[in-house]
């Protein structure tokens, strides 16, 4: 009997054994064996690294200003993308689930840019170059642009360019103007290199404008290319508004919207169309003193020929408009007969001299010839809706 039950105990113990061997049998390969429980291949814990891809490519050196950098990657998400270019960070906007970035700004041309990227335990990197362009455009000249000077509030902001303008959407994008007390305002322009702005009512008095063109990198035509940026400002100063009865031969001036200034005049003697002082709004456009004046498409000895030094002179149009000096008290204030200027008695003419800004408005009526919008700096006789339709984004949101 102890025979017996000893061997009963060592049968039970074998009979354990097998079953945590079988147990263990049904859970897989033995760790570390790399072999799997039915004899099959070794399986790898390894996971294949991501890949990245940057365009443009490394080393390129003649890549077509305008385009925009891509990083994609692939098999992960990016991590980080870093681009430098022209001197600056350029900013990118990766897609819904990060596995591409693309730059916000087009490619710059002349500019050298690195790229760097990273996913996972990736890393990449891209240098290229851009193309020079064919033609530069730039800013010739912007009007008004004195120092220090301060203007009216009917002021235009004039712009010339080096360049014909094919591609006049791009480049008006880029002008920006921005008021200290804001006003709806529009380009107008006037030819292939001359932008005018204009706001839709006279600018607020005592203010700061300014005008930024940000030029570098915009496609202006074919082959042709802005590679710099512009800023300028403008101070506005006080509200000027000199109103004209030409009829009635007065001139009142106001400042700030108080009447500073009676004056008597005389006004164009109309016996001609070109002796017709105009009717409409006039801009300030310079001073000088004495400016010689002369009969157009007459020579000396003609009818109606005259030669003359005027003091105390301020151009109101480009058809020889001015408000000027006169010793002729006999007629202001009574009568016409000047060759279409505002003439005034000397020393209020010189008094509007020394005070005028460029870009006042002056309010002229009672003649039956109109001012011309592009006569001078006529500009606010034409309506702003009219005005928008010379922009090349009328209508355009972008």
């Amino acid at each position: 009997m102890n025979v017996e039950t000893g061997w009963r105990k060592v049968v039970a113990g074998v009979a354990l054994a097998t079953a945590t061997t079988l147990t263990a049998s049904c859970s897989g390969a033995a760790p570390g064996s790399g072999q799997a429980a039915d004899g099959d291949a070794t399986i790898s814990a390894t996971p294949q690294a991501p890949t990245i891809a940057i365009t443009p490519q490394e080393g390129s050196t003649k890549v077509s200003p305008g385009k925009r950098i891509i990083v994609t990657a692939a098999g992960g998400t990016l991590d980080e993308v870093v681009v430098e270019g022209d001197g600056e960070q350029i900013e990118g906007k990766y897609n819904t689930d990060k596995t591409r970035w693309i730059s916000k700004t087009p490619l710059k041309p002349s500019a050298d840019y690195n790229v760097t990227a990273k996913s996972g335990v990736t890393t990449a990197a891209s240098t290229f170059t851009t193309q020079k362009p064919e033609r530069v455009l730039e800013i010739a000249d912007v009007t008004p642009n004195v120092k220090g000077e301060k203007v009216g509030v009917g002021m235009p902001i004039m712009v010339r360019f080096t360049q014909p303008i094919t591609n006049k959407a791009a480049v008006e994008r880029a002008l920006k103007v921005e008021s200290e007390k804001p006003v709806d305002g529009a380009w107008r322009w006037i030819d292939d290199k001359y932008a005018i702005y204009r706001p839709a009512k006279y600018w607020s008095a005592h203010q700061t404008v300014t005008f930024n063109a940000d030029l570098d990198g915009v496609k202006a035509g074919q082959g042709l290319w802005g590679m710099k940026d512009y800023d300028y400002s403008m101070k506005i100063g006080a509200k000027m508004v000199s109103k004209v009865a030409a009829d009635k031969h007065m001139m009142y001036v106001y400042k700030d919207g108080k009447r500073v200034e009676t004056m008597r005049i005389s006004a164009g003697m109309a016996t001609t169309r070109e002796y017709t002082t105009t009717s409409g709004v006039h801009l300030t456009m310079e001073r000088a003193s004495p400016v010689r004046m002369i009969s157009p498409g007459r020579k000396k000895g003609d009818p109606g020929y005259y030669d003359v030094m005027i003091d105390h002179a301020v151009r109101i149009s480009n058809s020889g408009e001015y408000v000027h000096a006169k010793n002729n008290v006999w007629a202001q204030g009574v009568r016409n007969v000047s060759h279409g200027c505002i003439n005034a008695r000397p020393d209020q003419a010189k008094w509007y001299f020394d005070n005028f800004q460029r870009g006042d408005i002056v309010e002229i009526t009672g003649t039956d010839r109109e001012l011309e919008w592009n006569n001078g700096w006529g500009y606010w006789q034409m309506s702003f809706k009219q005005w928008k339709k010379g922009s090349a984004l009328d209508g355009d949101d972008a």
